[in-house]
């Protein structure tokens, strides 16, 4: 499987995902950093409006090895924002999921939690082309919902999180997880038990629960570009209710599709859309998600979304009601990022965004459309990016613009999984440093010889 397929959790991305990552090798493992941070300064208006200075941010640690004739990869991911973001969240309207102080967060969103991830996952072949994959952790992601947006392409430069979080992929910080699967080069089929509480708003603690809920997804990727999946999941008092009586089940199904195209040389189009529901309490209601970013040099990047959900009384914080009220957001905005420095891109961005309500909440929001904007810097790491018209896994490119080659080699042709399978007597191999290393194709062997020292820091050799 291609490393930038990766994306959290268990999830995938399309094949030409660029890597936003720095790499170094120690010994036989492989050590990979992500983060993005912001440091932004938020307005919504209306009766509801807030002001708020902050940083959203997250870090994320990965270390991986052959082990066997499989892979192992631990993983550890790390906010900041307990301290960071102040009070109950930062300024985010129609926004809304979980409690803080006894009460309903809504029009903002709230931090994430001091430890994100805490997982290892192993997969090794099972037959042929299929391999098996086990993942979990105190600290993860079940297989429900698409890649979680901070993982998104398609929403990396966009501080805030989507409204439709709840619908789609909040479960992407589970206390206690354990996921089972099977993959093939184009397909997943995998299952998770977790726990499917949502977090208090103590945000430095672990808060474990029993692993009494349960997730299917399956993934299909068509081209190299298209990643698409459906998933279903029963969270068992999965959110607080109201006037603090019993826990509430939440039954959440899931699609969504991923687009990603380098549509110039180190310059990538992302999109995403995605709609989730939620059943609970005798009601269901639905979300849906359109986001974009269209990135040209790793340089400008303009980002957009449009969202569309259905919300209950109890979810804004408004006059109890059994109806549910549709509202929606459009956000958009443009990042500048600058030089390469230590492997990271500084930048500096800002946002315009318009909250929609029906007639029946303006008396609320005090309009029907509510402005708001932000003004921020960044900071993440370089990308290295597939070459422009390359639609198949394979080489990426690296921030200044030479190609980037990972590719799967072994010392021992019977180590390698090709797909098809081939007679390892008749593995393509080529000679590197006084060293022979073996090949799935000659195709294969040929990338390789372009940056033979970066294939091997990024995937090292199977013995």
């Amino acid at each position: 499987m291609q490393m930038a397929r990766e994306g959290s959790g268990t999830s995938w991305l399309p094949d030409t995902t660029p890597m936003y990552a720095i790499h170094w090798q120690r010994g036989a493992w492989q050590l990979m950093a992500h983060e993005n941070a912001f440091v932004q300064f938020l307005h919504e208006s209306g009766d509801r409006a807030d002001d708020q200075f902050g940083s959203i941010n997250w870090i994320m640690g990965m270390a991986q090895r052959n082990v066997g004739n499989g892979r192992v990869m631990f993983r550890g991911m790390f906010s900041a924002e307990p301290w960071t973001i102040r009070g109950c969240g930062y300024p985010d309207l129609l926004a809304s999921g979980e409690q803080c102080d006894g009460q309903t967060i809504h029009d903002r969103q709230h931090p994430h939690d001091l430890l994100m991830e805490i997982s290892a996952e192993y997969d090794a072949p099972l037959k042929g082309p299929v391999r098996w994959q086990v993942y979990g952790g105190p600290a993860g992601e079940p297989a429900l919902g698409p890649v979680a947006y901070p993982h998104r392409v398609s929403a990396l430069p966009n501080p805030l999180a989507p409204i439709s979080h709840h619908w789609l992929d909040s479960t992407h910080l589970t206390f206690g997880v354990a996921t089972a699967g099977v993959y093939a080069s184009r397909w997943k089929a995998e299952a998770s038990v977790f726990n499917g509480r949502e977090p208090d708003d103590k945000r430095t603690n672990l808060d474990f629960g029993a692993l009494d809920s349960f997730s299917g997804r399956l993934w299909f990727l068509p081209t190299s570009r298209l990643a698409l999946q459906v998933s279903a999941g029963k969270l068992t008092e999965a959110a607080a209710s109201e006037n603090g009586g019993p826990r509430i089940d939440v039954t959440r199904a899931t699609a969504s599709a991923t687009y990603h195209s380098a549509c110039r040389e180190n310059s990538i189009w992302a999109t995403t859309i995605a709609w989730g529901r939620n059943e609970e309490s005798g009601h269901s209601s639905n979300a849906l998600l359109i986001e974009t970013n269209l990135t040209f040099d790793d340089r400008d990047t303009w980002f957009g979304r449009f969202e569309a959900a259905s919300k209950t009384a109890h979810d804004l914080a408004v006059v109890e009601s059994a109806d549910a009220f549709t509202v929606a957001k459009l956000q958009g905005g443009y990042t500048r990022y600058f030089s390469t420095w230590q492997g990271l891109k500084p930048g500096v961005g800002a946002s315009l965004s318009a909250g929609f309500v029906p007639k029946r909440l303006e008396p609320v929001y005090s309009s029907r459309i509510n402005a708001g904007f932000g003004m921020f810097v960044t900071l993440r790491p370089a990308a290295m990016m597939m070459p422009a018209g390359h639609g198949v896994a394979g080489p990426a490119q690296k921030p200044a613009g030479r190609t980037m080659v990972m590719v799967q080699t072994a010392l021992d042709p019977a180590k390698l999984s090709c797909s098809p399978r081939i007679d390892p007597k008749k593995a393509a191999k080529t000679t590197y440093q006084g060293k022979t290393y073996y090949f799935c194709s000659a195709k294969e062997r040929d990338e390789f010889l372009t940056d033979p020292a970066t294939s091997l820091s990024m995937m090292p050799a199977k013995r």
